[in-house]
């Protein structure tokens, strides 16, 4: 596996498998990697000649300077896993690399996707996530990227970027990779106490509940029931929870039977934060 730290190196080295018409399997990350980031890279070895993986802390998608500061970085391990699943190269640029003198994100216009869950509570995150994602896409010009649906939110966000930059890459939303108790697997969860660990299964637990109950009760109904769920736990602190259809990200008044839905949950364990999300399915009556 070849290890770049710099961007011309980087362009170099694609520009040459290109060449010999080779096809390019992208997943960026920000490292401190697990089971389900090593899954991305073994879908984008399979489908593609070659899979690529980024490796960066990105400050400007942080609206919290503490959790910028304390977010995990292992790299020698994250190098071993790589190396595990045979991917063929790994991009470990530094801040300064990525932006040169000036650490500021480009403004965007998601279509309003970005106002949504996440874009309510972060101020300014996806403006970080958009600048990055379109400085690295625009490095490696890979012909697929692979994202996580744990950041579904995200997935879409990127999707609506690549469609308004015109920028020709395949965006790929794969499955959430969960602990043998339901937790989604999360850098984070590193970071998690042992009393907050063995609390947060019951996120998951609580939106398959939910789950249950979409399209036997109204949405309205499904989040008073929810919010009381996490208002009686001793550990966890709800900071959302929202019904929305997965296109527009909107809570809909009326669910249309045609549309997909998702619930979105944000909870803090302790000073950790943790998103998760399920997809919904109306029941016919």
């Amino acid at each position: 596996m070849k290890i770049f730290k710099s961007k011309s190196n980087l362009k170099k080295y694609i520009s040459g498998k290109k060449a010999l018409e080779k096809s390019i399997g992208f997943v960026p990350t920000m490292g401190a990697l697990h089971k389900g980031h090593l899954s991305l890279v073994k879908r984008a070895k399979k489908k593609n000649d070659l899979a690529v993986v980024s490796i960066f802390v990105n400050p400007t998608q942080f609206d919290n300077k503490e959790d910028l500061e304390k977010y995990p970085q292992t790299i020698d391990n994250d190098i071993k896993l790589l190396e595990s699943v045979n991917c063929d190269a790994v991009f470990i640029p530094s801040v300064e690399e990525i932006y040169d003198s000036s650490i500021v994100a480009e403004k965007f216009d998601f279509d309003g996707l970005e106002y949504q869950m996440e874009g309510k509570f972060r101020d300014g995150h996806f403006d970080g996530v958009g600048t990055i994602v379109k400085a690295l896409f625009e490095i490696v010009m890979p012909t697929t990227a692979y994202f996580g649906k744990k950041d579904f939110q995200q997935l879409q966000i990127i999707k609506k970027l690549v469609e308004k930059t015109h920028l020709p890459i395949k965006i790929k939303g794969r499955p959430i990779f969960r602990e043998d108790d339901g937790l989604a697997m999360s850098s984070r969860n590193a970071r998690l106490t042992k009393e907050h660990r063995e609390a947060a299964p019951f996120i998951y637990k609580t939106l398959k509940k939910a789950k249950k109950k979409f399209g036997i009760e109204n949405a309205n109904s499904i989040i008073e029931w929810v919010e009381n769920e996490f208002k009686k736990h001793p550990l966890l602190e709800l900071e959302y929870f929202t019904i929305a259809n997965e296109v527009t990200l909107k809570s809909d008044e009326k669910i249309d039977p045609k549309s997909k839905y998702r619930a979105f949950i944000a909870v803090y364990a302790g000073e950790i934060r943790l998103i998760d999300n399920v997809g919904f399915k109306r029941k016919n009556k």
